[in-house]
């Protein structure tokens, strides 16, 4: 009997062997010429009401170009260029270059050709997929590491990784980071960071209740050592039915590599959003935590756009903490996405009351297009100043 369970479960793998060679192509000609052809267009105007700075305003197009090879015996080829063109005489700065409208309010949308993603890709055994060289990397809700996707330069990593889905409902993620491209451009002084990063991250699906999320990002910065830190934190991404849903999630963090500061401090998110007639309603409580007032919580490889607020005044955690206390809105009305946050901001550390945002925006998708208006609105009670920011964009792949 075990002998024949052994010759079956051969059987069935090699049945899975010929099915995937099937599908791959014949030779690396067939590969490279039969592969997948993307281009995206996304023309965005940007204008920013920053007080004590000029006000500043800036057209862009990005315009982007992605090819996927198919596989070859396991193999395959990514490569993405991007080219981010001002299409009106700019009026803003990129941050890392004072030397262009100082005391100007920053647009982080530098204009340039770069390559966004060159990676070599192989399907291992075990449903191991290895990936090397400028690569996106997101994980979990990005809050800790992400592509800054909102900008037209978006944050890749040159790296190795590796992704194993041999657990069922389960995916375990390594990689080996050992530079971060970050969205200031190549030619901006401040547009690389140097890295010997370790990112770990493991999550299970398998319970009807939610997901479960596991990791350590332990990050020695070599050009900014103020940012070396090790993280480690539980994520639990739950539900309750269709309509309910909660997120609980948990990490500490510490310095590392030649971080000049010793310090320790926490992370905690209690989120919950319930669903109703197509509309959602979603409040949180959000934690970066500070050691004392000295040093704060911080992730700065995530797509921080999407949290404590769309001004970005909080990009790098102020010292003494952030509290960030918000409840927002969404639905559809004629075809129109809506949706609309508040967020009331304060120090973890000590009495200090930031201040207050709101966040709204309206999406429209016809065919291929999709247009977008998003608005801002900054209101400082004891932190930095009133800062307002609209948003109009239009964007399509072919």
């Amino acid at each position: 009997m075990k002998k024949q369970l052994v010759l079956a479960l051969g059987a069935a793998g090699l049945m899975s062997a010929f099915a995937a060679q099937a599908q791959e192509a014949a030779s690396i000609k067939e590969a490279l010429t039969q592969g997948d052809v993307k281009l995206n267009f996304r023309l965005r105007y940007e204008d920013v009401n920053w007080d004590g700075l000029t006000d500043s305003d800036a057209l862009t197009l990005r315009t982007r170009l992605s090819f996927t090879s198919q596989s070859y015996q396991g193999f395959g080829l990514t490569l993405e260029m991007d080219d981010v063109q001002e299409l009106l005489d700019a009026d803003y700065r990129t941050a890392g270059n004072d030397a262009l409208n100082p005391g100007t309010a920053i647009i982080a949308d530098p204009a340039g050709t770069e390559v966004n993603q060159t990676f070599l890709s192989y399907q291992a055994p075990a449903k191991t997929t290895i990936k090397y060289g400028r690569q996106r990397i997101l994980l979990d809700n990005q809050r800790f590491i992400g592509g800054v996707g909102w900008r037209q330069n978006e944050q890749t990593y040159d790296a190795f990784s590796l992704s194993n889905k041999a657990l069922e409902d389960g995916t375990f993620f390594y990689a080996y980071v050992h530079n971060v491209n970050r969205i200031f451009g190549e030619d901006n002084p401040i547009g690389d960071h140097k890295h010997e990063a370790h990112l770990i991250n493991f999550n299970y699906a398998g319970w009807d209740a939610g997901k479960l999320s596991l990791y350590a990002y332990l990050l020695d910065n070599e050009t900014a050592a103020a940012l070396s830190s090790d993280s480690v934190g539980v994520r639990w991404a739950g539900k309750a039915g269709e309509s309910v849903g909660y997120t609980l999630e948990y990490a500490i963090q510490s310095d590392a590599g030649d971080n000049p500061v010793s310090y320790d401090a926490n992370y905690l998110l209690a989120e919950a959003s319930v669903k109703f007639s197509g509309v959602s309603i979603k409040g949180g409580y959000e934690v970066l935590g500070s050691d004392d007032g000295v040093v704060a919580f911080s992730t700065p490889l995530a797509t921080l756009h999407k949290f404590q607020g769309w001004t970005d005044r909080f990009l790098g955690t102020p010292a003494a903490g952030v509290e960030d206390l918000y409840v927002g809105v969404s639905g559809a009305l004629g075809g129109v996405k809506l949706a609309a946050t508040y967020h009331d901001l304060s120090a973890e550390y000590g009495s200090t009351d930031y201040g207050q945002e709101i966040d709204i925006s309206a999406a429209k998708k016809i065919g291929p297009v999709t247009l977008l208006v998003k608005y801002a609105d900054y209101q400082a009670d004891d932190f930095g100043s009133n800062t307002q920011k609209l948003w109009v964009m239009l964007n399509a792949t072919f």
